[in-house]
């Protein structure tokens, strides 16, 4: 009688808990991880406000206020980082967004299973390439002696080969094409987890109504993948301001410096080989605090047009 009477006493929450238990005890491995590497190092934030210097205690260092904040924001190098970063994570998410649904849609309309899960192993391969391996390739194909060149050769589109990774004004958009071909592929599977949630019977009654293809993509499709693409969106806003590294930096050279740079580079560049330790923790927190904030604006003007969020 005292067991049925502590079984009916149990709240929901407990008897969720009780149920899910195996699920809680596989995830503890990564809240433990989360935790160790990700809300740990936040203490290092209060080297932002110091002069930090190694050898002693984070909390005995020399309290500076706001000064390498005021440093941060007069550095005309540090702007011209913003605007790159800010520049290519754009195009970036523009293109990756577009291209990524266009290629969901794609396959999504195929009808023949096997040229659809080549379509799919195909289209995946890039992502899991190497950056090293992926700009090699793209010098290559982007060389004066290149296979591009040798294209616009042939079609007299231009009169004479260009030397795309010597010119300034093409970097950002090599960025975000290149992210598009390595990525696009990544991108639509998650799209396509969505299309396959759209019940079969809208595409039925529309076929029996009269509807073609394009207006099933267009009234079925496209708002089936709504709410991912806005929970998608909001968070890819969140990153604006982490527009990669490794690609940057494995593309840039000397000709194209002042439009290669970005945030990641330039905090890395003052942590590490100039041994300015505070001012880049002041530079990523200043990142930090203008990530969460366009994530919250994201999620606030989500919320009043009554789309989906993430909280």
């Amino acid at each position: 009688m005292k067991d049925k009477s502590v079984k009916k006493n149990k709240t929901p929450l407990v008897k969720k808990i009780i149920n899910q238990k195996y699920l809680i005890f596989m995830s503890l491995p990564f809240v433990i991880h989360i935790i160790i590497f990700k809300y740990f190092p936040l203490f290092g934030w209060l080297m932002a406000f110091q002069n930090y210097k190694p050898g002693k205690p984070l909390l005995k260092q020399v309290w500076v206020g706001f000064d390498q904040f005021k440093m941060l924001f007069n550095d005309l190098q540090f702007l011209n980082s913003i605007r790159n970063t800010l520049a290519m994570s754009t195009i970036k998410l523009v293109l990756g967004t577009f291209f990524a649904i266009l290629v969901a849609i794609l396959i999504h309309e195929t009808r023949k299973g096997m040229f659809k899960r080549s379509v799919k192993v195909i289209s995946c391969l890039p992502y899991f390439i190497s950056w090293v391996v992926a700009a090699n390739l793209i010098l290559e194909f982007l060389a004066p002696s290149g296979f591009f060149n040798y294209l616009l050769l042939t079609f007299k589109i231009i009169d004479k080969p260009i030397l795309w990774m010597g010119k300034p004004e093409y970097f950002w958009w090599i960025i975000g094409w290149s992210y598009v071909w390595k990525s696009m592929g990544f991108g639509a599977i998650l799209y396509l987890s969505a299309m396959t949630s759209i019940n079969p019977e809208l595409y039925e009654s529309a076929y029996m109504d009269g509807a073609g293809r394009l207006r099933c993509i267009w009234h079925i499709t496209l708002p089936g993948i709504k709410s991912t693409f806005v929970v998608l969106l909001i968070i890819n806003i969140g990153h604006l301001l982490e527009a990669g590294f490794e690609h940057q930096y494995l593309l840039k050279n000397g000709l194209v410096q002042d439009y290669a740079e970005v945030f990641n580079m330039y905090v890395i560049r003052y942590g590490f080989k100039l041994m300015r330790f505070s001012y880049a923790a002041a530079a990523g927190l200043f990142r930090s605090m203008v990530s969460i904030f366009l994530i919250l604006i994201a999620n606030t003007i989500s919320r009043k047009l009554g789309e989906e969020t993430l909280v």
